[in-house]
Parts: C-alpha cells; structure tokens; sequence
C-alpha cells in the first residue's frame, strides 16, 4: 500500500491560504488564451501549455502534494479547505474540461494523443466525482489530518534556515487546518454524510497521541532536536525556541481542540451502517470509486464473482502447502498452528526490522534477471510511527523524490509483534519495495519525456497490481524456499482475492462488518487483529482494495499473452521494462499498449 498525498485524480479541489482567488483567476486566464489559441497554433504546443499552466495550478492549489514532488516555494503553507475554497476548485476543474476538450486530437502526433487520452479521461473522472461530497468525509483512520499533517512535517526538508522557517510557518497553519477540517465534519453530520462508527474508534487517540506537554517531545518538533552544521548555533536556538512557542501557544490547544471534537462529538454520531451504499446516493458513489481505483468497467457483481473463484484456486494452493508439511490437521487447523507456533515470531521490534532489511538485501541483487533497466533512488526500511500503529495496516510504503531529495521508505508495523509472523515478510517486502512499489515509483520519477501528470500519475490498479504481481516474482527470485513462506505468499494473495468478495459485499450486497471479518478468517491465515484492521479499511475507503487483484491478474494476462504470442522472442526483462518505463496506465490502455509491443517485437 502507498501512503503519500494522492494525486491520482488530477485535480485537487481546494487552493491554498491567500491565493484561492489569484490562483483561480490566473489558471482560468491561461486556460481562456489556451481556448483561443484553437486553430492558430500547434495543437501540441497547444497540449503542453495546458499541461504546464495545470501542473504550476495544481502544485499552488496543494501546497502538500507540491512538497512531496519537490516542486518549489511551496514548502510554508497548507491547502485551504474552506467550503468556498473547494467550490471554487470545482469550477477551476470544469474550466480544465472545456479546455481540453478544445483540442483537435487527430492534430496530436501519436505521443500526444495519449497525453491527450489520459488527461481528458483524469479530468471527465474529476468532474463526475463533483456529485459525490468527498470533502465531508475528511477524516478517518486511514486518512486525514492526524496522520496527514505530522507525516508531511516528517518529511520537508531540513537543510538550511529557510527550511526550518517553513516548517515553523506550516506548524503555525495547524490551528487554521484544524478549523477547517471541523467545520467539513461538521458539515457532513448535518447532513449524513459520515464514515460508519466503528473503524473510527481509535482516531480520536491517534490525535491525542500527539499532544505532548513537554513540546520537545512530540514528533512534530524532532527536526529542532538535532540541526544540521548548514544552520548556525545562533539560528538554531533562535528557531528551537519558536517552535517550542508555536506549538504549546498554538498547536497543542488545536489539536486539544480537534480531539475532544472527535472524541465527543463527530464519532458518537457517525453511522452504525458500514456500506458505501447507505449514503445518499451512495451505490452510484461506490460503482464511481470501482471505475476510478481499478480503471475497468466491471462491474460490482462480476468483481464479487472473479474473487470467489479466486479465494477456490488459492484456496488450493494453500492445501498443497500443508500437505508438503505433513501438518496433521485441516486447513482452518493449519491457520492457528501458523497463528499460535512461537517459532513464527520475532520477540523484538528491532529483530522485525533487521528481518525486513535482510530480505531486502537479499532482492536488491536479483533485481538484474528481471529488469534491464533500473531506478538509482535508494530506500529504507523503518517502523511505521507509534501514534498510528494500532489502526494501520501491517506496512505501506512513501514514495521518495529526486527533486526533493528524498529516498522512498518502507513502513513496517512492529505494533503487536504476535501478529506480525515470519512467513509473510518475504512476499510484504517484495511487495512494499523491490521489486514491488519501491521499483515501479523510483522508476516513475526518472522517466524523461512525460509531462509532470503523468510522471506523478497514481493509477491504483496499475500500482497496486504491480505490487502484487511483484510478490509473484518471489519465485523468480530465489525466494518462498521455505514452504511456509511460499504459504505466506499464498496467504498475501488470498488476502487481496478476499478483498473482492469483501469490499463488493460489504458496499453493494449489504454485508455487515461482522460477515465480513468471518469470510476473511474461514480463508486465510492472518491473525484476528490484521483481519479487523483490514476490513476496517475496506469499509472506510469504499473501493480501493478492489485495484491489487484486478490489476496483478491484469499484468499475469498480458504477459501470458506475450510470452504465448512472441515465443522464442519473448524476453522477460524487455517485458517489464515496456510495462515500467511509460508511466503508471489505466490497465485498459495498458492492455493496449502491450499488444502494440508484441506487435512491434514480432517483426524485429
């Protein structure tokens, strides 16, 4: 799973404190000369202004996603997420429509035309996503300011003094922020629109897990624990003494503020339903999240159906495991041996982290059998913060950045180390850095020629289907030896088949959260905690889960097809690279795209 500030829909709907309305004005300035320029200049010179002055929009319009990319000058503020704020962004994205549907595509050369195809499709999927309030679903425990807002603090950078004064101007932003996101929530009580109550239980104490009477003792503040030699010992003292200000003067109450609201207001009146489908007009809002998380037009039905023969052939797979060693006892048995067997388990967090790094130094060299070219960004292998653990899942990984000057990192949980066995690190490594995530992001970010849309694009069943399909490369790889590990494979691929038959249960069959949590433990291995974390997850993020499956089962099918088609001539590694190196698809053009290489190796 990746954890960073989304940019898959194109478009964000808020612009940042002070300049909602210059940069509104500005863009729909540029946009109109754009519209005007039809027939007089070259449509693709055309193309690239559109995606230039959109790109410079968006990176002043999300302050936060304009870090996370190193986009400059950004670094102080925050997104402002007024009501008006996010109207007003709105109009900003149908102004985006009529201009680009202002284009002549036959006028593009063929480069172009899929620029063209991808940024009409990200903007129409924008704009359909208007009749949906996602603003007022601003916080859960996956999502939303308190976890947002200290993992950016976490990673601005902190070279020099004007580093450091941008993260005092963000900590000072904090209380508006607050405010804000009160008065959303807020808003959806009035009207109903809430998430359902029991996935939130621990979001007020994720926020409370933050308020630190001792200012230097909160996370918020560890930059100024330890400056680099780039800032000088005056500085330094000057800027430790203001965040130390700032944060009891103004921080600590906000989030005081934010907390008890939380705690005593918004959470006791959320929902008790947990379906996407009982919200107003919720079944059309979850099939929208279906075509915009899988980038396919199945449909929920055919989606519950796929995983239920999926959960039967790996369910297969998983008897053979037990046979191979001779556990005398049924499947279900075989899940509590796996669940209960001490030898399973690390009895450290520092052992589970040095279990992590090991595998990933055991992948990083074999990377060269299956890929000609690869990514220079590096990348680690650190705990997930201690705030989160409880309510997050057993890892996710954050994109990195070139131009930021950031590695990417991987977030293991050591929370409840009896629920983080052994024979599933292998395939969750795999799948969270190389040559999972970690890979196919690093990549992303070095491709020369795309525009910046593009380069950043988060198409999540590309993404997430590589993620999965990579844990399917393990074997490739030299790993999954260990037959309980190979089970531990299976037990990660089952997760996600049981993700398809969940989630679509859950949003469009009327599944309770207790139904749900039964089908996930009657097929796999994983302990009871993982399992209602997850389906928490499933619940609050209507959709999502949806993408790993169809998109690996996706990738298998492309490359069977190439492999079959092109025989003696079919070369694994050229295969990944072709699917790598143009930048994340929705798998429909992916498709596509892969059947114009087969063609093109054909004839060489």
């Amino acid at each position: 799973m990746i954890r960073s500030i989304t940019l898959t829909l194109l478009f964000v709907v808020s612009t940042s404190h002070g300049q909602a309305g210059e940069n509104s004005e500005r863009y729909r300035n540029q946009c109109a000369e754009i519209i005007a320029a039809k027939d007089q200049a070259n449509e693709g010179r055309r193309l690239w202004r559109l995606f230039e002055v959109n790109w410079k929009y968006r990176m002043v319009a999300s302050p936060e996603a304009a870090s996370w990319c190193g986009y400059p000058g950004q670094n102080h503020r925050w997104s402002d997420l007024s009501m008006k704020a996010i109207v007003e962004g709105k109009e900003d994205v149908r102004q985006t429509l009529d201009t680009i549907l202002s284009f002549n595509r036959a006028k593009l050369s063929k480069a172009d035309q899929l620029n063209y195809d991808l940024f009409r499709r990200n903007t129409e999927m924008a704009v359909e996503r208007h009749q949906f309030p996602v603003e007022l679903l601003a916080i859960n425990q996956m999502d939303g300011l308190p976890r947002d807002v200290p993992s950016m603090i976490a990673m601005m950078p902190a070279s020099k003094i004007k580093d450091y004064e941008n993260i005092l101007a963000r900590l000072e932003g904090i209380p508006a922020l607050v405010d804000q996101t009160i008065a959303l929530l807020q808003k959806g009580l009035s009207r109903g629109i809430v998430p359902p109550k029991v996935p939130l239980r621990s979001v007020a104490d994720q926020v409370s897990g933050q308020v630190h009477i001792g200012p230097m003792t909160t996370p918020m503040l560890s930059k100024f624990k330890k400056f680099p030699v780039t800032v000088p010992a005056v500085a330094q003292a000057r800027l430790t003494e203001a965040a130390k200000a700032v944060y009891s003067d103004e921080v600590r109450p906000a989030l005081n503020r934010l907390h008890m609201f939380l705690r005593d207001e918004y959470v006791p009146n959320c929902r008790t339903s947990v379906g996407q489908s009982a919200l107003p007009n919720g079944r059309k809002w979850y099939d929208h999240q279906i075509e915009h998380y899988t980038t396919t037009t199945l449909s929920a039905d055919e989606i519950h159906n796929i995983g239920l023969r999926e959960v039967k052939r790996i369910r297969s797979g998983m008897e053979s495991v037990r046979e191979e060693v001779n556990f005398d006892g049924d499947l279900h048995a075989f899940f509590g041996f796996l669940r209960t067997e001490p030898q399973f388990y690390y009895d450290t967090s520092e052992e589970l982290l040095s279990g992590y790094r090991d595998i990933c130094k055991r992948a990083d060299p074999e990377l060269t059998k299956l890929f000609r070219k690869l990514p220079r960004q590096p990348y680690g292998v650190i705990p997930v913060p201690a705030y989160i653990e409880k309510s997050v899942t057993t890892a996710y990984y954050q994109p990195g950045s070139n131009d930021a000057g950031r590695a990417g990192f991987f977030f293991a949980n050591t929370y409840d180390l009896k629920s983080r066995p052994k024979w599933e690190m292998e395939a969750l490594a795999l799948h969270e850095a190389v040559p999972g995530h970690h890979l196919q992001l690093a990549i992303a970010d070095e491709i020369v020629g795309l525009p910046e849309f593009r380069k950043y694009g988060r198409y999540t069943g590309y993404v997430e289907g590589w993620g999965l399909y990579s844990e399917s490369l393990g074997g490739e790889m030299g790993f999954y030896a260990d037959p309980y590990s190979k089970f531990g494979q299976l037990t990660y691929e089952m997760w996600r088949a049981i993700r398809l038959v969940v989630d679509t249960g859950i949003h469009a069959r009327g599944w309770s959260r207790q139904r749900a949590i039964d089908f996930f433990k009657a097929n796999a291995g994983k302990t009871e905690h993982d399992i209602t974390v997850e389906v928490d997850r499933y619940i609050v993020w209507p959709g999502q889960a949806l993408a790993y499956k169809l998109g690996e089962l996706k990738l298998k099918e492309l490359r069977a097809r190439a492999a079959t088609a092109l025989g003696d001539k079919f070369d694994l590694r050229s295969f990944h690279d072709e699917i790598l190196w143009n930048g994340a698809l929705p798998l429909s053009i992916l498709d596509q795209r892969i059947n114009n290489w087969i063609s093109s190796e054909q004839v060489k």
